[in-house]
């Protein structure tokens, strides 16, 4: 089912250089929609680059600076009415359940990043216009170490319903979709060395139903569900894709 039946709508992904991000940034040049695609990094990759022509627009930029911020809401101004919003840039680092500064580094990026994106771009969201959220399914568990990413996505979701009330009027609709246990580089960045990391996804494998880590795809699929005219009546919902992880 195609996304959308419009003319080349116009889609907005932060952290699409990698993982879900740059999943659903491919998934969406495919299906004809022209993304506007922002990431720290210069360049995009290789899989971006090859669908150039396919109406990508990329913009090296930090989610947590307001000036890159203001060029990504410029930028978007010369496409047109943003249709949809994936403000999907997000970090996570393991520390003391106490540690502030942890959290107060991470809550830039996962909470603050996201929810200043959308208000940088609210007043160019297209009416109707979708917007998904990442959250995490940890917030419906515990992960020893992680306490800081779990506070600043919960703290998000809860700010992102909330939104949901508030932006319907403009036909605003937004939700969130909370990866479980996903194959991505982010899991590269916890400061784990690889005998730990193996030892940790060993654990985890034990509690998924298929008894491995979600491909990116299954997750970039369930956003670009909600993105759809086939979820027009979702409003303020968490989809956990965790392949079960939160069952057991």
């Amino acid at each position: 089912m195609p996304i959308s039946e419009s003319p080349s709508p116009v889609a907005v992904v932060t952290g699409a250089s990698s993982g879900i991000g740059l999943a659903v940034a491919e998934r969406l040049l495919q299906q004809g929609v022209r993304v506007l695609a922002m990431a720290r990094r210069s360049d995009p990759p290789a899989s971006l680059q090859a669908q150039s022509g396919t109406g990508l627009f990329w913009l090296s930029g930090d989610v947590t600076r307001a000036a890159d911020l203001d060029r990504l809401a410029q930028l978007a101004r010369e496409l047109g009415p943003i249709d949809y919003l994936v403000p999907n840039a997000g970090i996570a680092q393991l520390a003391d359940g106490l540690d502030n500064e942890a959290f107060q580094r991470q809550w830039a990026v996962n909470g603050a990043g996201a929810l200043n994106t959308l208000a940088a771009l609210r007043d160019q969201l297209n009416q109707p216009a979708a917007v998904v959220f990442i959250g995490t399914f940890l917030s419906q568990v515990t992960f020893p170490g992680l306490a800081a990413y779990i506070a600043s996505k919960s703290a998000l979701k809860a700010q992102a319903r909330t939104l949901a009330v508030e932006l319907a009027a403009q036909r605003i609709r937004i939700n969130l979709v909370s990866p479980g246990p996903t194959a991505t580089p982010i899991w590269g960045t916890l400061g784990l060395d690889e005998s730990q990391l193996a030892s940790v996804a060993d654990s985890v494998n034990q509690r998924l139903l298929d008894g491995s880590f979600l491909e990116v795809g299954a997750v970039a699929d369930a956003i670009l569900f909600l993105l759809s005219d086939g979820a027009r009546g979702i409003h303020g919902q968490d989809l956990i894709v965790d392949n079960g992880y939160t069952l057991r």
